[in-house]
């Protein structure tokens, strides 16, 4: 299951992403916001990353206006690993080498046809694991005391 939030400025780009999983049939939970109405971000990256970091989701994908600041919420949640991207190579590589576990997305940076671009590399493409596991494993170690 793939964990879905946004604020009202990634709105758009969580509804383009919801319409292309349920295309492909990848089953997903709506986490909100619900409409452009402005909302603060922190309410929307908190569940979808505890769904991650709990295993209740494989993945996550949030959306804000420049999915910087929404990313940052996401990060603060043991486990998580919260990548913003703005290109296919950046969605592939944060795959690859850092083993990100949610894709963060900008509605005012990025199309939706982009975003959902992003997303299928995204839930396509493998861990490499290698000299990467290393580094994985050396930030989980910052997250202990």
């Amino acid at each position: 299951m793939i964990a879905l939030g946004a604020d009202h400025g990634g709105f758009l780009l969580k509804e383009a992403v919801k319409q292309y999983l349920e295309e492909q049939g990848i089953p997903y939970r709506d986490f909100g916001t619900h409409s452009e109405e402005s909302v603060d971000y922190p309410l929307f990256a908190e569940p979808v990353a505890r769904a991650v970091a709990s295993g209740e989701a494989s993945k996550g994908i949030l959306c804000c206006g420049t999915g910087i600041g929404i990313s940052i919420a996401a990060n603060k949640i043991k486990g998580i690993r919260a990548a913003v991207v703005c290109n296919a190579f950046c969605a592939e590589a944060t795959r690859r080498h850092n083993d990100a576990n949610i894709l963060c997305m900008g509605g005012r940076v990025i199309s939706a046809e982009q975003a959902v671009e992003f997303t299928k590399i995204f839930l396509e493409t493998p861990f490499e694991g290698g000299r990467h596991q290393r580094r994985i494993d050396q930030i989980a170690a910052l997250e202990r005391p």
